[in-house]
């Protein structure tokens, strides 16, 4: 007898790959292999996949996923498919956040439709920064969230709004680089987690890659439960080498732009090199409506993007 079951990609090892199946208000769990062109790079699984698993009984190892329901979105970096949310983490101190990094999972996320929120961790470390760092990002109008795991601050906030968005099937992923204390997040947040975590290195300040793979988690024990990520730290986005999105569709990615748009004293103005006399981001830039460092990631993935269609 042969069945068909609807599932989701939770995790994915040595071509083994976990399955959680939702039906009839209760939550199970299959091991299996996927069909051979489920494998090739151009159709390659991803964890957060839909996916059909086809069973059949009559045959040993009956078991296999054979075939990926559409995709509402898809990340390189992190290797995700069908996300919600996106929590980008970064530490006020220890390591120091690269913020050109932070802007450019904004705005990988905001392309693919995908709610960014920003999570300062270490707030114990640089209390100061940390509000600085916020700032910046309730300006450009994101969900911003201060913390700290060693003392608590912001624990219970973060949890609340977790518990009120992402649900009844949603998913979440939590980012960002080596050693901002990611998993001891998460763990904070959500203890039944119980995330491997481990120590900063204090030669080069950076976190050993405690998360080695993607795995998604069920936020609570119920079957309309949310669902939610964790992914290997990491240091580089690169675009030069990947394509995350084209030239043209770069202003959209930085939200508190948009408005600015189309006001310049040229119509072809590139917001890249302009004084705030013809450029009219760089004056709001310059009156304080726009963080200057978002500007500047603005600019630099723009000289990025530029030089690759010129080629």
């Amino acid at each position: 007898m042969i069945t068909e079951k609807r599932g989701k990609v939770t995790k994915g090892l040595g071509g083994l790959y976990e399955i959680r199946i939702a039906e009839d208000g209760a939550i199970s769990r299959l091991s299996c292999r996927a069909k051979g062109n489920l494998k090739r790079d151009e159709e390659k699984l991803l964890i957060g996949d839909d996916v059909v698993v086809t069973i059949d009984d009559e045959t040993p190892d009956g078991v296999v996923i054979s075939s990926i329901l559409e995709r509402r979105n898809a990340l390189i970096r992190p290797p995700l498919a069908n996300l919600d949310y996106l929590f980008i983490v970064f530490a006020a101190a220890k390591p120091q956040p690269v913020i050109e990094t932070v802007d450019k999972l904004i705005a990988i996320a905001v392309h693919n439709g995908i709610t960014p929120v920003i999570v300062i961790t270490k707030s114990d470390l640089q209390g100061d920064a940390a509000e600085e760092y916020a700032a910046i990002y309730k300006l450009a109008g994101f969900s911003t969230f201060i913390t700290s795991s060693e003392v608590g601050e912001g624990i219970a906030s973060l949890a609340s709004y977790i518990k009120n968005e992402v649900n009844s099937g949603k998913t979440a992923a939590f980012a960002g680089a080596s050693g901002v204390g990611k998993s001891t997040l998460m763990n904070a947040l959500f203890p039944s987690l119980a995330l491997a975590t481990s120590e900063i290195s204090r030669k080069i300040e950076r976190g050993r890659h405690t998360t080695r793979h993607v795995e998604i988690f069920d936020i609570e024990n119920t079957a309309d439960t949310g669902l939610l990520a964790d992914t290997p730290g990491f240091s580089l986005i690169d675009f030069a080498r990947f394509d995350f999105f084209s030239l043209d569709e770069l202003i959209p990615t930085f939200p508190e732009l948009v408005s600015y748009v189309g006001k310049c004293r040229y119509a072809d103005c590139a917001h890249v090199g302009e004084g705030e006399d013809e450029c009219a981001v760089a004056k709001a830039a310059a009156e304080g409506k726009i963080a200057p460092t978002r500007l500047e990631s603005y600019r630099s993935i723009y000289r990025v993007l530029k030089d690759k269609t010129s080629y």
